[in-house]
């Protein structure tokens, strides 16, 4: 279903789904040998969800090495999704443990889905986390997780609020002090905004950023020249394993505001790495997939001031 204003989800539908794929990919990438990164929250919060392929996954009862032999093409993507979960997640893992050690204690995870960090990074003692995200959403994660007898390692404040209505004043409301550093994180989230919304998010950012807060996000390059049909057909594969989660009419495409540039624009001095050299940094190699809209993507974090 196309996207449109106003519309809502949980976690097996629409944008939500995309936080269970995610999940799933940190969960399986949690278990390679190359120890990139270590969710052991991802694996029963995808269970929880309930999407059957996901949970197949994540349980080994699909096999990719075994899908090879009939669906090389649909492993192959498998793979390189997995293998872009584990350098994408080391590295806004990372990029907390630099904001920790500037003396930063307060975080905020915006549209935060299933993202465990609050629960599974060594924050230092004081250090206040943030999740916004849809009711829904918080709902389900604050629940299952305590279910599992998980503890925070962090006080975490959870803001359940839309992005697209005045999460600014519930932010606040739950304690946010805009006078302080504060490390932003806008994971996987750019390509489900449109382009006026993206800058919009930067924006509100900014203007609840004392000098020394942090930021980091990823960008997508070639989303102006988003083919929604030619991705359908790369991602068709997919459906092998059950998946039919038609994600090109979950991205908003067009022309867009480089988020790396937009930010300097504002005072913030920002880095950014390229997919292909954050693979070869952990010891990995990325995957080059023909059609592949998602080939390009930017790493980016930054401080102000």
């Amino acid at each position: 279903m196309a996207r449109e204003h106003g519309d809502s989800w949980d976690l097996a539908s629409s944008v939500g789904a995309t936080a269970t794929m995610v999940a799933t990919g940190r969960a399986i990438a949690s278990t390679h040998e190359h120890g990139l990164i270590d969710d052991p929250f991802a694996a029963p919060l995808v269970r929880a969800v309930g999407i059957e392929a996901f949970t197949k996954m994540v349980d080994g009862e699909l096999d990719l090495a075994a899908l090879e032999a009939f669906a090389p093409d649909v492993a192959a993507r498998a793979r390189a999704n997995i293998d872009e979960m584990a350098v994408r997640t080391r590295f806004f893992d990372d990029y907390f443990a630099a904001a920790a050690d500037s003396g930063i204690r307060q975080a905020v995870i915006l549209a935060s889905g299933l993202d465990s960090r609050a629960y599974r990074l060594p924050w230092p003692h004081g250090t206040v986390v943030y999740e916004i995200d849809q009711p829904e959403v918080i709902e389900f994660k604050t629940q299952t997780l305590a279910g599992l007898g998980a503890v925070p390692t962090a006080e975490r404040r959870t803001v359940p609020i839309d992005l697209r209505e005045d999460w600014p004043t519930a932010l606040r409301q739950n304690g946010f002090d805009p006078s302080l550093p504060t490390a932003w994180l806008a994971e996987g989230l750019l390509i489900y905004l449109p382009p006026e919304a993206q800058d919009r998010l930067f924006d509100t950012i900014h203007d609840l950023s004392a000098p020394g807060s942090a930021v980091a996000t990823e960008f997508v390059p070639e989303l102006k020249d988003f083919d929604a049909d030619r991705a359908r057909d790369a991602a068709a594969g997919f459906q092998q394993l059950g998946l039919n989660m038609d994600m090109p009419s979950l991205v908003y495409h067009g022309e867009r505001h480089s988020a790396a540039d937009y930010l300097a624009a504002k005072g913030w001095q920002t880095t950014g790495i390229g997919r292909a050299d954050l693979h070869t940094l952990h010891g990995l190699t990325a995957a080059v997939l023909a059609d592949d809209p998602m080939r390009e993507i930017i790493y980016i974090s930054g401080t102000l001031g």
